[in-house]
């Protein structure tokens, strides 16, 4: 028998009011058989429960018995942060957690003010992974969020997209960042003589790359003045900056620019927006717009069709007619019709 279990049965009865067995069962994960014995032990406890039968029937608390024994544990304390994002406390290894914490602050709020709460639970959902992705596979996800609260080294294997691909790192995990349903660990690297570089920016991981991790009993101290927030912001400054290295002018024409928002990224429609001027009584506008190599440049913009031209650079204009002639000579057309 759990005793967490029966608290949570007697924080579902007060703040839910009547419930049945069965949903009392699938509430907590367990079997219908289980809960009739968690209710009679709570009973048997001297907690006022009345069983009510027929159809609309269940269980509920004697009315105006209320409990205290609302504290809550360490690791529900941590998991409190993430009770409106389910999802992404399942992936920490909260969930449990999350679910007893919600219950115990819904069951110390007076009537009015829980049925509020559960009004709103309703009509609020966060879905954070992107459209068109399946989520990634994050196996050390909870590993990470261990040795960040307890602040212990992780030793690790680690795929990047530069030779060598594959490195090892003694990591000292700073915090983890969800960011449109891809998670990342900030952490500082250690040198070959197992010494932090403290005194250098600490590197972003994408969790999913990580191919083993072991934790370690080493400890280690997070820098007084480092706030993951900032250094989030200051990545991703620093990442715009460093993935866009060049420009290029192009022609779009009006339905390019309402269909620009689903090719391309934010940056190349804010800049359209900032430079774009008319060329003509079409409604066709020419641009300056950021991009990053003129390969990736050319698939993003050949997305658009005949919705846009490129003007300048040569090489990226040279590059999306060489692609468009590679696709006419695949599905046999030639400039004979």
């Amino acid at each position: 028998m759990s005793a967490g279990r029966l608290l949570s049965v007697l924080l579902l009865l007060q703040s839910r009011g009547r419930m049945s067995a069965r949903a009392i069962a699938e509430e907590l994960g367990v079997s219908v058989r289980t809960a009739y014995r968690d209710v009679e032990r709570l009973q048997g406890a001297g907690v006022p429960v009345c069983a009510e039968p027929g159809r609309g029937g269940g269980y509920r608390l004697l009315d105006g018995y209320r409990t205290r024994l609302t504290g809550m544990t360490q690791g529900e304390a941590r998991a409190l942060l993430f009770a409106g994002l389910p999802d992404a406390a399942a992936d920490l290894g909260l969930a449990a957690e999350v679910s007893a914490a919600r219950l115990k602050l819904l069951a110390a709020l007076p009537a009015g003010a829980r049925e509020e709460a559960a009004r709103t639970a309703t009509v609020f959902h966060v879905d954070a992974p992107g459209w068109y992705r399946e989520p990634e596979q994050t196996p050390y996800l909870s590993l990470f969020a261990d040795a960040t609260l307890t602040r212990r080294v992780v030793e690790a294997r680690y795929r990047r997209w530069r030779a060598p691909q594959e490195v090892s790192r003694r990591l000292r995990p700073y915090g983890l960042v969800l960011k449109s349903g891809v998670w990342y660990v900030v952490a500082a690297t250690e040198d070959g003589t197992g010494t932090a570089t403290a005194t250098a920016t600490p590197a972003t991981y994408r969790v999913a790359q990580v191919l083993d991790a072991t934790l370690s009993d080493e400890r280690f101290d997070r820098p007084g003045d480092f706030e993951l927030g900032a250094y989030w912001a200051s990545y991703l400054a620093d990442f715009a900056a460093r993935r866009y290295t060049g420009t290029a002018t192009i022609r779009l024409s009006p339905r390019g620019r309402r269909r620009l928002p689903d090719n391309v990224a934010p940056e190349v429609v804010r800049a359209v927006d900032a430079t774009a001027t008319a060329v003509g009584a079409d409604g066709w506008v020419e641009a300056v717009v950021p991009t990053e190599s003129a390969a990736h440049a050319c698939g993003e913009l050949l997305r658009l069709g005949t919705d846009v031209e490129v003007l300048a650079p040569a090489a990226l204009r040279r590059a999306m007619a060489d692609t468009v002639g590679a696709l006419a000579r695949a599905y046999g057309v030639t400039d004979g019709g």
